[in-house]
């Protein structure tokens, strides 16, 4: 079987495993920890996910973003990012579950627990509760509110593979947050991804 073909059974087995578990009742952090495991798993296979077929992005361009696979019915899908050392991404919430599991490199991210109760529109204040590095061999799952940040550092490129409830273009309602201002807006899409 050639890389192609095994990196499509895996997405698909992948998928349906996904299915199987929210199917079993309402998302909770046990069901979802199931499905970070499995994404654990399909990380592991480094040689999938290789340059050849993902290439590195453009020194300016700090990431490129690639549809590995969807299912048009259930919205899942699941993404490769790849990124340059010195990208960022602001605290943010998704609006739908997320797990993110490390193929290589390593990729900081930072939980927050919002401490207003959001009623000043515009306005919100967030309080750091852990620092979670993502590097081969471990996953993060978060709920449709819990809040991230990211940061890729050091001096190499990384990949990791990110899995989501609905895609990424869809979700027109997440919110980014500025630490410093305590303040909250509605989130660009941002990087178009590749297909």
């Amino acid at each position: 079987m050639t890389p192609v073909e095994t990196r499509k059974e895996m997405t698909e087995a992948l998928l349906a495993h996904t299915r199987t578990v929210l199917a079993e009742g309402p998302l909770d952090r046990a069901r979802l920890e199931r499905v970070k495991t499995a994404l654990s798993e399909l990380s592991g296979q480094t040689s999938l996910w290789a340059e050849g077929d993902f290439p590195d992005p453009d020194e300016d361009a700090k990431q490129n973003r690639f549809q590995i696979a969807q299912d048009a019915e259930s919205g899942l899908t699941l993404y490769l990012n790849v990124m340059r050392p010195g990208k960022t991404v602001p605290p943010h919430n998704h609006t739908t579950w997320a797990c993110i599991a490390a193929v290589e490199g390593v990729e900081t991210n930072r939980l927050y627990e919002r401490l207003d109760d959001g009623a000043v529109p515009g306005k919100a204040q967030l309080r750091e509760t852990a620092v979670v590095d993502l590097r081969p061999g471990t996953a993060l799952a978060m709920l449709p509110d819990d809040i991230h940040s990211v940061e890729i550092g050091g001096d190499t490129v990384i990949r990791h593979l990110h899995f989501y409830g609905r895609p990424l273009e869809s979700l027109t309602g997440r919110i980014a947050y500025d630490l410093d201002a305590g303040t909250c807006r509605i989130m660009d899409v941002g990087v178009k991804t590749k297909v």
